[in-house]
């Protein structure tokens, strides 16, 4: 019985030995979980499966001198514990597998897509700030080329008004000999007189429009143009009218008669004085010449007043005007006389004495069509009336 309690005693004490061995090995045995867990923790994703078993085969001592522990008896306690740890291990380490798998993958599919997405937007950027670029220098050198024109002709231009002027201010270029052209109906003493050139004038301050505008002042003078032909001499061109026809213009009473010189573009020229007079010895031959070569125009009414170098005003006489510059075949040459005592009674007489009832100048190239059938197929015919084209009517001798 004593040995019995003792034993008792010795099993339930502090001092037994095999309680001893256990609660070594049970320390063991969580030493050996926690550096499992601990190095489950810190091993590779890849090798987190090696875990589980690792924890749960059955711990052995550490120590050499260790008793081994009965199968039955020590793997109950290690399989619980090994069994928790495992299932932790299993529940907790694929679950971060998982997670750093997935955002492994994730990180590794999508990294590469952004990465290429941003080079593609810079690359788009860059290319987008080299245009930009490149536009900016493009327009900034385009800019500079306007500019350096510009300044170039700006300077050619103060230089050329400031060579003039100091050149104006010389007795360079001075004029030396003056050549006048068109001016047939004009005496040079005239032309002296209309186109007076100071003394000492240059080609550069001569002023060209004062002698337009004294050439001007003249009824024959039609317009002018004044060259500088360098170096010394002015060249002035004149355009004069031509006489359309010499207009028998009664004055004081019926029993005078004027004879006034009209222009083609109906400007009354001149009085046509007499040859033999002192006044016609004065002017220019070819003002009678041209006289002598034009038509008249007669019957005209009393109370024309004609002003030389002023515009025709009278009716009649502006539509026979209108009629010899309206003809364009032989028939204009045969024209002797026009009488335009009425627009309506206008006619028109003919070398051979025939006369022709024209009217207005209305139609007048229809009208001078159906004279020219009618002289031509009726020889002697006398008179002639057309004043109504469609209805001529004529009479022979």
């Amino acid at each position: 019985m004593a040995s019995s309690s003792s034993r008792k005693f010795d099993s339930s004490g502090s001092n037994n030995p095999r309680k001893k061995r256990k609660s070594k090995k049970g320390a063991k045995t969580t030493r050996a979980l926690g550096s499992a867990r601990s190095s489950s923790s810190s091993i590779p994703l890849s090798t987190s499966a090696d875990i589980t078993p690792r924890a749960s085969r059955p711990l052995s001592g550490s120590d050499s001198n260790s008793r081994p522990v009965s199968r039955r008896r020590d793997s109950r306690p290690i399989s619980r514990s090994t069994s928790r740890s495992t299932s932790r291990s299993i529940d907790v380490t694929p679950r971060r597998s998982q997670d750093i798998a997935s955002s492994g993958s994730v990180s590794s599919s999508s990294s590469p897509s952004r990465l290429k997405s941003k080079t593609i937007a810079q690359v788009d950027k860059e290319r987008r700030r080299s245009k930009r670029v490149d536009t900016a220098e493009r327009a900034k050198k385009a800019s500079r080329v306007p500019l350096i024109v510009i300044g170039s002709i700006v300077c050619v231009i103060i230089i050329t008004v400031v060579a003039l002027f100091l050149m104006s201010r010389t007795d360079a270029l001075e004029i030396e000999s003056v050549d006048i052209k068109g001016a047939d109906h004009l005496t040079q003493q005239e032309l002296n007189a209309l186109a007076s050139i100071p003394q000492g004038a240059t080609l550069l301050n001569v002023d060209s429009d004062s002698i337009i505008k004294s050439l001007m002042r003249d009824s024959w003078v039609e317009s002018v143009d004044v060259n500088r032909v360098f170096p010394s001499t002015l060249e002035i061109i004149i355009h004069e009218r031509e006489v359309g026809a010499v207009v028998e213009v009664p004055s004081g009473n019926t029993q005078t008669i004027q004879n006034w010189l009209l222009s083609k573009d109906a400007v009354w020229l001149m009085a046509l004085p007499n040859r033999e007079s002192e006044v016609g010895s004065q002017i220019s031959e070819r003002i009678y010449e041209d006289a002598e070569a034009a038509l008249h125009i007669t019957n005209i009414t009393y109370g024309v007043r004609p002003e030389m170098g002023s515009a025709c005003t009278d009716e009649p006489v502006l539509n026979a005007i209108s009629i010899l510059t309206g003809l364009t075949t032989e028939l204009a040459d045969r024209i002797k006389t026009v009488k335009a005592e009425d627009v309506e009674a206008t006619s028109l007489i003919l070398d051979s004495n025939v006369e022709i009832a024209v009217g207005s100048a209305n139609n007048i190239r229809e009208k001078e069509l159906i004279c020219l059938d009618i002289l031509e197929d009726n020889p002697k015919v006398v008179y002639i009336n057309v004043r109504v084209p469609d209805r001529p009517t004529w009479k022979s001798a």
